[in-house]
């Protein structure tokens, strides 16, 4: 049973320090392509890219503040939107 106390007491206190260092830290931008997934009438889908964007995003674990984190948004570079 201590072993689960002390388990959570080091949970916390990660999301605590990934916190803090989400207010410190300076807020990043990553272009993202974002894209349009039409669908047509014969199963296939027509794909419509999008200018670029700039999307904001945070350096830590977990999103904070409502942006993204910067390593997940460094490896999604792509935003599929579905119609």
């Amino acid at each position: 049973m201590r072993w689960v106390a002390y388990f959570v007491l080091a949970l916390v206190a990660i999301l605590m320090l990934d916190y803090a260092a989400a207010k410190v830290k300076p807020l990043q931008t990553v272009t993202i392509q974002p894209y349009y997934a039409v669908p047509q009438k014969n199963g296939k889908e027509e794909i419509m890219m999008l200018d670029s964007q700039d999307e904001t995003c945070v350096q830590s674990m977990l999103p904070h503040m409502g942006y993204s984190p910067c390593w997940y948004l460094k490896r999604h570079t792509q935003k599929r939107i579905q119609m």
